[in-house]
């Protein structure tokens, strides 16, 4: 192991005992907050896309398998497509609500992150 190898691995191991100055922790106040405003956008696109995702491949099963007779289903055709064509449309959907959840949450959180942000800019330019 050469000499910079060594000293990046000690730097790394250093740096979360080091005391931090308050820009630093202004910074790291920025960081969470950018992420109190995406996390919860991008958990529910995750989790309606994949329950939207979940309800079409039910819909497509009953068309394309016989897993509808045997749990005792007549005609599985038209049941498979509305279920398939449901989930589609929750899935087609999506985006949009992700994007319209996320703006509402910028606008509502713009104020706090603006300050903070120009409050750390201002003292890098010092």
């Amino acid at each position: 192991m050469n000499r910079n190898d060594a000293e990046f691995i000690v730097q790394k191991i250093r740096t979360p005992y080091m005391e931090k100055d308050s820009s630093e922790k202004e910074l790291d106040m920025l960081r969470e907050l950018d992420a109190e405003v995406k996390c919860p956008a991008n958990v529910f696109g995750y989790v309606f896309g994949s329950i939207g995702a979940i309800v079409m491949g039910a819909g497509m099963s009953l068309v394309m398998t016989d897993i509808g007779t045997v749990i005792g289903m007549e005609n599985t055709m038209v049941i498979g497509i509305v279920i398939g064509v449901i989930g589609m449309i929750m899935a087609i959907v999506n985006y949009p609500i992700y994007k319209k959840n996320l703006a509402s949450r910028r606008e509502k959180y713009a104020d706090r992150i603006l300050k903070l942000s120009e409050k750390i800019m201002g003292r890098e330019d010092k």
